[in-house]
């Protein structure tokens, strides 16, 4: 049967126009999309090759632009079929130029090893959360060295990573309409604290133990700072204020790779530290003993970066020499002293050591913090949540004990 509209010419339905191609871009629906016509270096057939989701007109066009220079030089790569593995590469050495140097190298192992094996040769567009969510139980249950299990931490970088990236697909290359990372369950994280921290009785001992070691200044300095490793290695002596008795940490050292590498430190910012009188009598002995050393080598001395910490040729110290040092110290005393032995400790123990006695003390958490170099006083809060707990409990009876003086 055929339909027939009674009513106005102005009233005829209207027949739904498709949407026009203008130069390659058009609209369809909410979202944008071009097209470019793409030489397959085998057959040396030309196709179209269609890319959507833009969410502008302008948008389309300038990711068309791109992609036909480098559809002319040789070099595109279809959005619609690109791998994880293929996005990663692009997307990391992108990102290379702003991102701290060890960071990057983080990045690189974290993608390399725990990402690309895995889901590494799933196209980036079919990626959903299940497979995200997967690939991290895969990894907490077996993806450690020789199939152990992965630590929830690492299970975080990794996180960390694929949200950064997926980000990026869908803000920046706009690849993606959504990402599948905020949608996946990561394992239940374990809450990380330090683990057995030496008492201020046992620090004493170590320092008193060690004295007799060149690099000794080095961890006497850390202990009584709560610098980091690489904070202490990147110090210069012009950073150091003996008069104000105060310290400027402003950058932090690794090496990468074999070679020395300097960055900002953790958090971007620098911090000023203050000095106690002893710390003080440290730093001047430790400048007296390289200047000795100098002296002592003359035209050989390779110093030249006005650094704190030098070996005795005077170039800046190895992370590791300094990390291997320490247990190897705390053996030597233990061997000597078998009855009165220290606990296994790592380098990183004297930052906690020095954090657990300020709070322990009653130095205001944000204090500990700045002095840390935390970004956020919760991040200390976080760290060291099993130190102000213990320090809480003796609070009702201090403030109990203050009230009740004043009423008697």
């Amino acid at each position: 049967m055929t339909k027939t509209f009674i009513g106005t010419p102005d009233e005829q339905p209207r027949k739904n126009k498709a949407p026009k191609l203008r130069d390659g871009v058009m609209k369809r629906g909410t979202t944008w999309s071009y097209v470019i016509r793409v030489r397959d270096p085998e057959t040396g057939e030309s196709k179209p090759r269609w890319v959507g989701g833009f969410t502008c007109e302008d948008d389309a066009k300038a990711a068309r632009d791109e992609a036909r220079v480098k559809a002319r030089r040789g070099e595109y790569v279809d959005r619609n079929t690109i791998t994880v593995r293929e996005y990663l590469d692009e997307w990391i050495e992108a990102h290379a130029v702003e991102i701290k140097p060890k960071t990057l190298a983080d990045y690189r192992h974290i993608i390399e090893r725990y990402i690309k094996p895995n889901i590494g040769t799933l196209r980036l567009q079919a990626v959903r959360a299940t497979a995200i969510t997967t690939l991290y139980r895969d990894l907490r249950a077996g993806g450690g060295k020789n199939g152990r299990p992965l630590s929830s931490r690492t299970v975080d970088y990794v996180h960390a990573v694929l949200r950064k990236a997926f980000r990026d697909a869908v803000n920046v290359d706009e690849i993606l309409s959504s990402s599948p990372v905020e949608k996946a369950k990561r394992p239940r994280r374990e809450i990380s604290e330090p683990g057995t921290v030496w008492t201020t009785d046992q620090l004493k001992t170590f320092l008193l133990a060690a004295r007799d070691h060149r690099l000794w200044p080095f961890f006497h300095i850390a202990a009584y700072t709560g610098a980091r490793r690489g904070e202490l290695l990147h110090l210069r002596w012009s950073d150091v204020d003996l008069e104000d008795k105060q310290i400027t940490i402003r950058g932090s050292a690794s090496f990468i790779d074999g070679k020395r590498v300097e960055g900002t430190t953790k958090s971007g910012r620098k911090r000023v530290v203050s000095l106690d009188a002893r710390t003080v009598q440290v730093f001047r002995a430790q400048r007296s003993q390289q200047a000795a050393d100098k002296l002592q080598l003359g035209p050989e001395w390779r110093g030249g970066g006005d650094y704190v910490f030098t070996t005795g040729w005077g170039e800046p110290i190895h992370p590791d020499t300094l990390s291997s040092l320490f247990p190897s110290l705390i053996k030597r005393y233990n061997q000597a002293n078998p009855d009165r032995s220290l606990p296994p400790a790592r380098l990183h123990d004297l930052r906690h050591v020095h954090a657990t006695t300020l709070l322990l003390a009653g130095v205001p958490v944000h204090v500990v913090a700045a002095r840390l170099g935390h970004a956020d006083p919760s991040i200390t809060l976080r760290v060291y949540a099993h130190v102000i707990h213990a320090a809480e409990a003796s609070a009702a009876d201090a403030f109990a004990q203050a009230i009740g003086d004043a009423l008697d």
